[in-house]
């Protein structure tokens, strides 16, 4: 089985459902919005919170994507800085129970955490973000040895607000023969790293994940041309399209992928999730439209649960439809 290693903020995502958007207008939160957070800000939030009954999953889009490679058998790793408290040994301990190698470095400020809010009437997502000690991972903390042996590196797109760490870590990755994979992550990370983005994925990239709004950004045009534009830069381009499903190019190899049914109530860490499915399928040798389709099975069961961690009967059907699509592939 292939090997995986990601690098992103690792933080504890808190789940609250709201039954109105008061709470959103106390805190000056758009609904729908991804707010970074000051410290005073984070702390406030999260104390207002606590006695509310809410539920603390490790997260981070690239640990989520990790989280899932491991379920799916992978041998995984992950780097990233945690502070010195509760939030922090949540964090590790929760990797350590899917066999993940965890690097988690030490940071001065307390655990980064991403305080989600979903609000009647359609589960719509609204973020309050404080990364904490998550920002404070350097170039300097990268070792290449970190890197040797896997087969595959992994970066969330929400790291390149420290742009010096992503550049070296896609080349020690390089250097350590890493099948290289990024996820976009969000439209204004895109739009305000632009030059930078574009010679990551120029330069380093093989691996290019990105939703509609992400590729729009980042081509200025609309999915399927954006699609076209960025697989121009790297080997494999995979552009989703939320509910009407995922198209993927490689050369001159195009897919489109329906969305998988789904009984949605919560869209939190579907791309994770289907950047999991996809990586696993390309491990293993499988075909392109294959990979989207298994990316796609394994996203649809994560948006019919509060959060990013799918239940265990879901796994279990999941993996199920996926043996079956790739026993049929082996077979053809």
């Amino acid at each position: 089985m292939a090997s995986i290693l990601g690098i992103g903020n690792a933080l504890t995502d808190i789940l609250a459902v709201l039954p109105d958007d008061s709470f959103l207008k106390k805190f000056h939160l758009p609904k729908g919005s991804m707010q970074h957070v000051d410290m005073e800000t984070g702390d406030k939030i999260w104390q207002t919170l606590k006695p509310m009954g809410v539920e603390l999953v490790a997260g981070g889009s690239a640990a989520n994507t990790i989280t899932g490679a491991a379920i799916f058998g992978m041998e995984t790793g992950f780097i990233g800085k945690v502070g010195d408290d509760d939030l922090g040994h949540l964090f590790k301990s929760d990797q350590e129970q899917y066999g993940i190698k965890s690097i988690l470095l030490k940071g001065v400020n307390s655990s980064g955490k991403a305080m989600v809010f979903i609000t009647a009437p359609n589960a719509e997502r609204t973020f309050a973000v404080y990364l904490g000690a998550a920002l404070e991972l350097v170039p300097e903390d990268l070792k290449p040895e970190w890197f040797e042996g896997y087969d595959y590196f992994h970066i969330e797109g929400y790291l390149v607000q420290n742009q010096a760490t992503i550049r070296r870590a896609v080349e020690l990755a390089k250097a350590a023969g890493c099948i290289i994979s990024i996820d976009m992550a969000s439209y204004n990370v895109v739009e305000s790293n632009d030059a930078f983005l574009h010679d990551i994925v120029e330069n380093y990239v093989d691996i290019v994940f990105a939703n509609e709004t992400e590729a729009k950004a980042f081509t200025k045009m609309e999915p399927r041309e954006a699609l076209d534009e960025i697989a121009r830069h790297c080997t494999i381009a995979v552009v989703k399209v939320g509910k009407d499903g995922s198209m993927v190019k490689s050369g001159d190899e195009y897919h489109y992928i329906k969305a998988w049914p789904a009984d949605p109530v919560d869209a939190t860490g579907a791309g994770d999730t289907y950047a999991a499915g996809f990586l696993y399928a390309h491990s293993l040798g499988m075909p392109l439209k294959v990979c989207g389709e298994i990316g796609s099975i394994i996203a649809a069961k994560v948006v019919e649960v509060v959060g990013t961690k799918i239940d265990i009967p879901r796994w279990r059907d999941a993996k199920k439809e996926i043996r079956e699509l790739i026993s049929a592939n082996k077979n053809e």
